[in-house]
C-alpha cells in the first residue's frame, strides 16, 4: 500500500510530480454544505507560490486551481472534491543531464532503489516541494470546517539562518505575517531574517528555520490514544513536508532540562472554566487536546539545491564526482512552507473533528 493518503475520517488523497502534467488532490470525507470556490482554494495556493521575491523560487507558476468535482453552486456536495493545478513553468532537460549522479540531500539516490529507477526524478518528482500544492488545497477545505467552528490556525517564521523573532505578540503575526516575503511576525525580525537569506543566496548557499503554529479555540477531547494521538498525527503532518527535520510542541526539548514542578501546568478555575496556568504542555497531555493553544514548532533544513559544488557519484560508473546543481530554487524554503504547516495543522486537526463528531458537522 501506498503512502499516498493522509487522515481518516478527512482523507487527503495526493497526486502528480514536478514536472508531470499536474499536482492534485482528492478530499474525502468533507461535510455537505460548506461555502467553497475556486477563489477560497486560490487565496491559499497564492500564499506558497513561486516567483514572488528575490527571495524565493523564480520558478514562475501561476498555480491557478480549478476544482473538478464534489463542489456545486458554490457548496460541497458531500462527494469527493478533486482539484488540480497545472504545471506550466517546466524545464526538465537539466535532470536528464544528471539522472545518473543524485544530488546531495535530495531523495534522488534512495527513490531510484525504493523504486528501481522507475520514478520520474525530474524536478525530484514525488519527492519535490512542488507536491506541497496538494497539501494547501486540501487545507483550504479543512480550513472552511474549522471557521465553521471557530477555530483559527496560524504559523510564521519563527527563525531563518539564525535570526530568530524576539518579543512580538500574537497580534503582530496575525497581522503581519503574510504582508512580508518571508512571513515574519514583525518588521524588525523581517529585516534580520531576510538579509540572512540574501547573504546566503549571493553566496550560492541557503539556509533552514523554524516556523512556529499556534491553533486557537481548539476543543478539549481530540485525539485517539495510543496509537493516533493528536501529537503524532500533527508530527506525522508535519514530516510529510519536504525538508522537515523536526517538531515540538509546548515547551518541547527544553523539558528536557526542567525539572517536574516546573514544566507542569497547574490546572484552575478561571472565569469559571477549567484551565491551564500555563502552556509548557502545548495544548495536548497524553495525547489529547486540553482545550489550551497547540503550539508546536517545526524545524526545517537548508534547501539542498545549492550552487556550491558538492560530492556525489556517478551512478553507472560507480566513481566520486563533483555537482553543481542549476535551476530556480529556494535559498530558504521556510517563507513559502508557512502556509504549508498551516494548512497540514489544520487539515490535521478537521480530521480529529470530524472523527470526534463522526462527521456531524
Amino acid at each position: 500500500m501506498g503512502g499516498d493518503i493522509f487522515g481518516k475520517e478527512l482523507r487527503l488523497i495526493s497526486f502528480g510530480e514536478s514536472h508531470g502534467p499536474v499536482v492534485g488532490a482528492i478530499v474525502e470525507g468533507a461535510p455537505a454544505g460548506l461555502p467553497l470556490s475556486e477563489e477560497d482554494v486560490q487565496r491559499i495556493l497564492d500564499l506558497r507560490r513561486p516567483g514572488q521575491s528575490e527571495l524565493v523560487s523564480q520558478r514562475a507558476e501561476r498555480d491557478r486551481v480549478e476544482i473538478l468535482s464534489g463542489v456545486f453552486n458554490g457548496f460541497t456536495t458531500g462527494a469527493p472534491i478533486s482539484m488540480i493545478v497545472r504545471n506550466e513553468d517546466i524545464d526538465s532537460s537539466y535532470y536528464e543531464e544528471i539522472s545518473r549522479f543524485p544530488r546531495p540531500g535530495h531523495a534522488d539516490y534512495v527513490a531510484r532503489l525504493k523504486y528501481s529507477g522507475y520514478n520520474d526524478f525530474r524536478g525530484g518528482g514525488r519527492f519535490s516541494g512542488r507536491l506541497t500544492v496538494s497539501m494547501c488545497m486540501a487545507g483550504a477545505v479543512a480550513m472552511k470546517i474549522l471557521e465553521k467552528l471557530g477555530i483559527e490556525v496560524m504559523a510564521y517564521s519563527l527563525e531563518i539562518g539564525g535570526e530568530r523573532a524576539e518579543g512580538f505578540t500574537l497580534d503582530d503575526a496575525r497581522n503581519y505575517r503574510y504582508m512580508n516575503p518571508v512571513r515574519a511576525p514583525d518588521e524588525e525580525s523581517y529585516l534580520r531574517m531576510a538579509a540572512a537569506i540574501e547573504r546566503a543566496r549571493r553566496e550560492g548557499d541557503s539556509v533552514g528555520g523554524i516556523v512556529e503554529a499556534i491553533a486557537l479555540n481548539v476543543p478539549p477531547g481530540l485525539g485517539e490514544p495510543i496509537f493516533d494521538t493528536i501529537e503524532g498525527d500533527i508530527a506525522k503532518a508535519m514530516f510529510s513536508i519536504p525538508a522537515v527535520k523536526g517538531v515540538e510542541f509546548g515547551s518541547g526539548f527544553r523539558a528536557a532540562r526542567m525539572r517536574g514542578s516546573e514544566h507542569n501546568d497547574p490546572i484552575r478555575v478561571i472565569d469559571g472554566k477549567i484551565r491551564y496556568k500555563k502552556n509548557d504542555h502545548g495544548g495536548a497531555i497524553g495525547g489529547i487536546t486540553t482545550g489550551e493553544p497547540i503550539i508546536l514548532r517545526v524545524a526545517f533544513k537548508p534547501t539542498p539545491s545549492i550552487a556550491k559544488p558538492q560530492e556525489t557519484v556517478d551512478l553507472e560508473l560507480l566513481r566520486n564526482v563533483e555537482i553543481k546543481v542549476k535551476g530556480r530554487h529556494d535559498p530558504c524554503v521556510v517563507p513559502r512552507a508557512v502556509v504549508v504547516v498551516e494548512s497540514m495543522l489544520a487539515f490535521t486537526i478537521a480530521d480529529h473533528i470530524m472523527r470526534s463528531m463522526r462527521g456531524a458537522i
